[in-house]
Parts: structure tokens; C-alpha cells; sequence
């Protein structure tokens, strides 16, 4: 059982606390009231403990959960949230939850949310979207990775009038349909990611509409989409802002495509093409458009050699032009790559620096404080733990 004081703490990482209890999080969660950024993954704690922390924290502002061991049973699971902690959080992140859906009282309950993420996570997300949308209108962000979702969860999400960020990824249910519905009401979409996973669902038919609809879109990612020169055009010739994009194993990006970018996309600063059927006839075009161009990546492009980068590199000097050919390299859009935390709890706030503890855990039963070593940095009010497992 971990009995942890910690009064000022504000965030807190756990990983592979197996012996970590529902008690031992409710003890935990009283002692530590003001904590803002929570991560934990692979956890032995289940609902019970993770209440504890949604009905004593506060200021909670993030929740990241990744592999609940102590919430076994997806249909039984009791539901988690909302609690005190509703009121303060901005985002949560859902990975690799069988039960993820258990959540759904806090979402609901947070009135605040600005990002929500869902990585991995079974079950119909459908029905949750429409009661999450209709109370939480202010959503910002929201990933949707591999998930069951469809065009009628993607209709919920375009409740969000406020909508910047979204991303599709793996989610074959969804359909231009949908992604019409987002177009036609988020205007305010800044970035969109698709990953069609070579399904054909999504193209130029829901494209268009993004590009008449979605004027702000600064940032497009399409893989295993198939734009066109029609949605291409309107893309570039309606959207001032937007600066980068990514085609990634779309079998339509051909030279014509990569002619009609050169020519429309006039703010394009950043384009990454990866496993399209392009050539060096499509490097000689992008020397000659794209007036802001400052980087290119393209990868795993069979008919694209060194000499057309080298062609595109003579020509347009300040621009950087990497080519790798490396066919090995999978074609992959997850985005959750690297875990639930973004790395951001190791910074220090306001130039304090983090207090670190390391607290392994047992592997013979033994109590994990009995053997913890705690290691101090001076500093006031921020506190930085990382349960790791010995």
C-alpha cells in the first residue's frame, strides 16, 4: 500500500503499480487534494480508486488512463465520475481501455472539457459521442483512434462549434457522409487527420466540403485517402492558411496531383509525401510553385531518386528536401505512438524545479515504501512522481 504526503503535489505519472489498491489511491487521493495532471498506466487500481481521486482532487485539469487492471468486466464495470474534479478538467485521454465507456459520466460531467482523446478503446462510441456533445459543447480537440465510431458519432462531434483539431485514425465506419456533417458545422477546424485505412470511404466527396466549409484549415493529414485534382483545387484555392500536409500511401497522388499543389497551395510550407506513386516529374513541379515551401519530406516513393531531389534542392535553395527510400518502413498514423503522457509532467513550472520520486514496486509482496528511495530537488509547490517498477 503506497502512503504518500504530499500536500503540494500538482502531477503525478504511475506506471506498472501492481500493487497499488483502490484503498491505497483513496488514501493516496486525501493526502494530495490539489493535484492538476494525473498519468497512470498499467495499474492494479480499479473504478473504486480511481473515484477516489475524481471525488477528492479538485483541481484536477488532466487525466490520461492507459490499461485499468483493476476494471475487469466491460458490461459490469460501475461508471466512473463525475465527481469535483468535473468541474476543473480540461482534458482527458483514454488508451487501450476494454471498458473505456465506464468513463462516460465523467466526460459527461465535465463541462469544461477542451480535448478528448480515445485510443484503442472498445465498445460503441456512437451513443456516448451523441450524450457527450449534447452537454459538453465546448470540446477543442478531439482524437479518435481506432475506435467504433461512425458516421452518426462524427454527426455528435459536429455539435462542437468550436471544433479546431480533429483526428480520424483507423475508424473504417466513418464515411464522407460524416465528414461532411463536420464540415458543414465545425468552422473553426484548424487541423484534420484521416487515416482512411485504404477503406475508400472517405474522398473527394467529403474534401470538397471540408475545403468550402473549413476556410481556417491551417494543418491536413490524409493516409490511405484518395484526393484528387478536384479536391485538391478547392482545398488550395479556399484555404489561405494552410500551411502543412501530409498524403501518406494514397494511390491517386501522382505527378498531376503533386502540379495541382505546386500551383494552388500558395501558404503550403511543410508537405510530406509518403508511398504515393509520384515521380521526379513531380519534384521539377513543386520547384516551380509553393512561393512559402520550406521543407519536404518524401519517403518510400519507388519513382522519386535522388537526382529529382537534388533538382528540387538546385532550384529552390533555402527549402530542405529529404528523401528516404527506405521500404521497409510501415505506413502508420497512429498518433498515440509513445503512451498516454506527452512528456510534459518532467517540465518544471514558472522556473520551479521538480521534486522526483521513485518509488519501485515490489515483486515478493513486500511493501513498496520499504524499499523506496526518494531522491529530492529543491522546490516549493511542484511535484513531480513517477512510480516505476523495479
Amino acid at each position: 500500500m503506497i502512503s504518500l504526503r504530499c500536500p503540494n503535489l500538482i502531477r503525478l505519472k504511475l506506471r506498472g503499480c501492481r500493487e497499488l489498491t483502490d484503498l491505497g489511491m483513496a488514501m493516496f487521493a486525501k493526502n494530495c487534494r490539489g493535484l492538476k495532471k494525473l498519468s497512470c498506466g498499467s495499474c492494479s487500481f480499479g473504478v473504486r480508486g480511481m473515484n477516489a481521486v475524481l471525488d477528492n482532487c479538485y483541481a484536477l485539469e488532466e487525466l490520461s488512463v492507459k490499461r485499468l487492471r483493476g476494471i475487469t468486466d466491460g458490461a459490469a464495470a460501475e461508471p466512473i465520475g463525475p465527481g469535483v474534479a468535473a468541474a476543473s478538467l480540461r482534458s482527458i485521454c483514454l488508451k487501450e481501455l476494454y471498458n473505456g465507456q465506464c468513463f462516460g459520466p465523467l466526460i459527461v460531467g465535465s463541462k469544461n472539457l477542451k480535448t478528448l482523446r480515445v485510443f484503442r478503446c472498445a465498445g460503441d462510441w456512437d451513443m456516448l459521442m451523441e450524450a457527450i456533445t449534447e452537454m459538453v459543447t465546448g470540446l477543442v480537440e478531439i482524437h479518435m483512434e481506432r475506435v467504433q465510431v461512425s458516421d452518426r458519432g462524427l454527426a455528435a462531434i459536429s455539435n462542437c462549434s468550436e471544433l479546431e483539431i480533429l483526428h480520424l485514425v483507423k475508424t473504417p465506419d466513418c464515411t464522407n457522409m460524416g465528414v461532411v456533417s463536420i464540415a458543414e458545422r465545425c468552422k473553426l477546424l484548424r487541423k484534420l487527420h484521416i487515416d482512411g485505412w485504404k477503406t475508400n470511404r472517405i474522398g473527394d466527396e467529403g474534401l470538397v466540403v471540408i475545403a468550402q466549409g473549413c476556410v481556417k484549415l491551417q494543418e491536413l493529414v490524409l493516409i490511405g485517402v484518395n484526393p484528387t485534382c478536384l479536391s485538391l483545387g478547392l482545398l488550395g484555392a479556399n484555404c489561405p492558411n494552410l500551411e502543412r500536409v501530409a498524403l501518406c500511401g494514397s494511390e491517386s497522388i501522382g505527378d498531376e496531383e503533386l502540379s495541382c499543389i505546386a500551383s494552388k497551395f500558395v501558404a503550403l510550407k511543410k508537405l510530406c509525401i509518403k508511398g504515393c506513386p509520384v515521380s521526379d516529374h513531380g519534384m521539377e513541379a513543386l520547384a516551380e510553385g509553393c512561393p512559402n515551401l520550406v521543407k519536404v519530406k518524401v519517403k518510400k516513393c519507388k519513382f522519386v531518386t535522388a537526382e529529382g531531389a537534388d533538382f528540387l534542392r538546385a532550384r529552390r535553395g533555402p527549402v530542405t528536401v529529404n528523401l528516404d527510400t527506405d521500404a521497409m518502413e510501415p505506413l502508420d498514423a497512429s498518433t498515440s505512438d509513445g503512451g498516454v503522457d506527452t512528456g510534459a509532467y518532467n517540465d518544471p513550472v514558472d522556473g520551479q524545479v521538480p521534486v522526483v520520486v521513485n518509488l519501485p514496486s515490489s515483486s515478493n509482496g513486500r511493501s513498496s515504501m520499504s524499499k523506496a528511495r526518494l531522491g529530492f530537488l529543491v522546490g516549493r509547490n511542484f511535484v513531480a512522481c513517477t512510480f516505476r517498477r523495479s
